[in-house]
C-alpha cells in the first residue's frame, strides 16, 4: 500500500466541473467519471479533518446529475440535514476550501446561506427541506418567476412528521415542486433494477404526462363519480407498479424507485421532471447505498455516519482504504458515562426503560439496547413523539430515561411542557450534548436547555461537574418519583474522575463546597468545574483566597448554599455552560429577593454570550465565549477593582 495523505490524484474531470456550465455540457460518460473524482476527493478531504462521510458518498451520481439537469443556483436547491452535501460544496465553488472543513474558520460541516448561494436554506437539524422548499416555491409562483426548486430528504427524515405536514400542504396547494427522497436504507422500497428503471423513466416522460392530461380532461367531462373512480383507479395501479401509493394520497406525482448510482437512469428521469409543466408537485423516489465506495469497508460501523480524520492509502487495487490514526488514552466520554449508570441502574429496576430518537450510538443506547432488547425504543427522528411517548410510559409506572441531545429537545419543547410538565409524570430526560460542541458548531450546540427547561415549574434540573457526579445523577433520577427531572452533560471526554459505586444519590437541591476560602467564590453549574480549579489556582497565587462552590442543581435552587457564600465573600462569581436566562438569572433573582444585592456584593456573571459561536474546537469556542479559566480571573479581579494584575499570570 502506498500512503497518499490528503490528495486525491489527478481529477481531470473535476477540474473541468469547476464550472458548472461545463459540467452541464458534458456527455453521461464523462458524467460517470466527475463522479468517481468527486468520490475520491470527499474521502480525501474528510480524512483530513473528519466528518460525516458516509452519508456523502451515497449521493455523488445524485449530487452531479442535479446539478448537471437543473440550473443551480437560479433553480433552489434544499438539502435535507446537509450531511451529505461535502460533494455539493465540492462541485459548487468550494473545493479550495473542502479541506477547512469543520475547522476553526472553515467551512461549516452543513448547509449555510451566508456560505454560498448555492445554499439556499441552512439546516442540520432533520426533516425541515420540503416546508423549506415549499415557502421559496409559493414565493416564486406569487413573484411570476420560473425557477424550480428542489428538495433532497433522506428515508430517516421522512420519518419525522414535519416532512409529512409539508408533504400534505404542497399536495393540496398543487404547487409545483421536486422532492427527491434519498433511500439508503432499503427501508421503503426492494432493490430496484432495469425494468424499474424504465417504467420510472416512461411514467416521468413527456408523452405519458401528455396523455395522462388528455385522459384527465377527458375524464373531467364525466360524472363526478365517474371522474373520481377513474383518477383513483390510474393512482392505484401506478401505486401497485411502483410502490408509490402513499405519496400519491398526500397529492404528490411519484417516480421510482430508481438506481441512485445509475447515471443513465438519473438524468433523463430528472430532465422529464425537470421539463413538466404539471403543476403537481413531483416525488422522485432514489434507491442510494450509505457510505458508497467507503475507505473503511463495507462493514465498517464508521461507515453510516461520521468518520475521525484518519490515514489515506492506496491499495494494491488502485482503490482508497482508510487507516484509523492511533487513539491516545483518554477518559470515557460522558456518554459512555452516562450509558454504563444507567445499564447498573436497569439492571436492580426492571421499570428502567429507555427512549432515543434516531440516536441510539450517539446517546450511548446502543449498548444499552443490547443488554436490554425489550426495555429500549429508538423512534426515529421524531423528538415530539419520543417525549409523549415516554409520558405516556411514565403514567403506567416505567421509569423512562429519554435521552435526546439538547439541541434536538428544543424540537419537542410544547411536549416537555404539555405532556410532562403539566402532569407533573416523572419522566426522565438526559440530555446530552449540552454546552458548546465544537465542529458541529451553533447547530449543534446545546445552549438553551437551561433557560427553555429553567422556566417551567416544579421541574428538577441538574448539571454534571463531572463523570462521577453524572454517575450519581442517573441514579438519583432513577429514584426519582415526583416528577420530571432533568440532567445535563456535555461531548467529549470526561475529566478523569475517580467513579462512585453505582446506586448513589444526591440530595435533592444540595450543592457542594470543593474549596473553602475567604474572599471569591466561584460559583459553578456544569462543567466549567475543571476551569474554575484552575481559575482557583491563579486567584490564589494574587494573593485572593477562593472558594469553588459546584451547585449540581438549577432547580430546586440551593439557595441556603448561595446566600452564605454571598455573606462570606466579597465577591461572588457565577459561571455556566448555557445562554443568558439560565442558572445566574436564578442565582441574581434569589440574591434579589433576599435583599443581598442590596450592599457591597459584587457579582459578576458569566454565560454564553449572546452571540452565535461558530465551530472551532471546544476549547477555542470556550475561550471566546469568555468560559475559561482567563476570563473567570479576569472577571473576578475585575469584580474588586484589580482589572490589571492578570495581566502576568503565564495561564493562556
Amino acid at each position: 500500500m502506498s500512503d497518499i495523505g490528503h490528495n486525491s490524484g489527478a481529477t481531470p474531470h473535476l477540474d473541468r466541473a469547476a464550472d458548472l456550465d461545463a459540467l452541464r455540457r458534458m456527455s453521461a460518460e464523462e458524467l460517470k467519471c466527475v463522479a468517481e473524482e468527486l468520490r475520491r476527493e470527499t474521502i480525501a478531504a474528510v480524512s483530513g479533518t473528519g466528518g460525516h462521510l458516509g452519508a456523502g458518498l451515497g449521493v455523488v451520481e445524485l449530487t452531479v446529475a442535479l446539478h448537471h439537469v437543473f440550473r443551480t443556483p437560479h433553480d433552489r436547491l434544499v438539502w435535507d440535514v446537509g450531511h451529505q452535501t461535502y460533494p455539493h460544496k465540492i462541485l459548487t465553488g468550494r473545493r479550495d476550501r473542502i479541506r477547512t472543513l469543520r475547522q476553526g474558520g472553515g467551512l461549516s460541516g452543513f448547509t449555510r446561506r451566508s456560505e454560498s448561494e448555492f445554499d439556499p436554506f441552512g439546516a442540520a437539524h432533520s426533516s425541515t427541506s420540503i416546508s423549506a422548499a415549499l415557502g421559496m416555491a409559493v414565493a416564486r409562483d406569487m413573484k411570476g418567476e420560473r425557477r424550480n426548486t428542489i428538495a433532497v430528504i433522506g428515508d430517516g427524515s421522512m420519518s419525522a412528521g414535519m416532512a409529512y405536514e409539508a408533504m400534505n400542504n404542497a399536495g393540496a396547494m398543487r404547487t409545483r415542486l421536486v422532492v427527491v427522497l434519498n433511500d439508503n436504507d432499503m427501508s421503503i422500497a426492494p432493490p430496484t433494477g432495469a425494468l424499474s428503471a424504465h417504467l420510472s423513466r416512461l411514467i416521468s416522460s413527456k408523452p405519458y404526462l401528455g396523455l395522462r392530461s388528455l385522459a384527465r380532461e377527458v375524464a373531467s367531462h364525466l360524472p363526478r363519480p365517474l371522474y373520481e373512480a377513474a383518477e383513483r383507479a390510474e393512482e392505484m395501479a401506478r401505486g401497485l407498479v411502483s410502490g408509490g401509493t402513499l405519496f400519491e394520497q398526500l397529492g404528490f406525482y411519484y417516480v421510482g424507485p430508481i438506481d441512485g448510482h445509475n447515471l443513465d437512469h438519473l438524468l433523463p428521469i430528472l430532465r422529464n421532471v425537470r421539463d413538466a409543466r404539471d403543476d403537481r408537485p413531483v416525488l422522485v423516489h432514489v434507491v442510494t447505498q450509505k457510505g458508497r465506495g467507503h475507505p473503511f469497508g463495507a462493514e465498517a460501523a464508521d461507515r453510516y455516519h461520521a468518520v475521525n480524520a484518519f490515514e489515506l492509502v492506496v491499495n494494491p487495487a488502485g482503490t482508497l482504504q482508510g487507516k484509523p490514526k492511533a487513539a491516545r488514552p483518554a477518559p470515557p466520554s460522558y456518554t459512555k458515562v452516562f450509558a454504563d449508570a444507567l445499564i447498573a441502574a436497569a439492571d436492580v429496576d426492571p421499570k428502567i426503560v429507555a427512549i432515543t430518537a434516531a440516536m441510539p450510538s450517539g446517546t450511548g443506547l446502543d449498548a444499552f439496547s443490547k443488554r436490554f432488547p425489550k426495555r429500549c425504543f429508538d423512534v426515529g427522528i421524531a423528538e415530539q413523539h419520543a417525549v409523549t411517548f415516554a409520558a405516556g410510559m411514565a403514567t403506567e409506572g416505567f421509569k423512562p430515561f429519554c435521552a435526546i441531545y439538547s439541541t434536538f429537545l428544543q424540537r419537542a419543547y410544547d411536549q416537555v411542557v404539555h405532556d410532562v410538565m403539566l402532569q407533573k409524570l416523572p419522566v426522565r430526560f438526559a440530555i446530552d450534548r449540552a454546552g458548546l460542541v465544537g465542529a458541529d458548531g451553533a447547530t449543534h450546540a446545546g445552549a438553551y436547555d437551561l433557560a427553555y427547561l429553567g422556566c417551567l415549574p416544579e421541574m428538577v434540573i441538574m448539571a454534571a461537574g463531572d463523570e462521577a457526579d453524572l454517575v450519581r445523577m442517573v441514579a438519583t433520577a432513577a429514584a426519582y418519583d415526583d416528577g420530571p427531572i432533568v440532567f445535563r452533560y456535555p461531548r467529549g471526554e470526561g475529566v478523569g474522575e475517580a467513579l462512585p459505586p453505582p446506586g448513589e444519590t444526591l440530595p435533592i437541591g444540595k450543592g457542594r463546597i470543593l474549596r473553602e476560602g475567604t474572599r471569591v467564590a466561584l460559583v459553578n453549574l456544569g462543567t466549567r468545574l475543571g476551569e474554575c480549579r484552575k481559575a482557583a489556582e491563579d486567584l490564589e497565587r494574587l494573593g485572593l483566597s477562593t472558594t469553588i462552590a459546584d451547585m449540581r442543581f438549577l432547580k430546586p435552587l440551593d439557595t441556603d448554599l448561595l446566600f452564605r457564600l454571598a455573606r462570606a465573600h466579597e465577591a461572588v462569581i457565577t459561571i455556566e455552560e448555557g445562554a443568558i436566562g439560565g442558572f445566574a438569572a436564578h442565582a441574581l433573582h434569589a440574591l434579589a429577593q433576599a435583599g443581598l444585592l442590596d450592599g457591597g456584593l459584587k457579582i459578576r456573571t458569566l454565560a454564553l454570550p449572546d452571540r452565535i459561536i461558530d465551530h472551532d474546537t471546544q476549547a477555542r469556542q470556550y475561550a471566546e465565549a469568555g468560559l475559561d479559566a482567563r476570563a473567570i480571573v479576569a472577571a473576578a479581579l475585575d469584580a474588586l477593582g484589580r482589572a490589571g494584575d492578570g495581566v502576568n499570570l503565564a495561564r493562556a
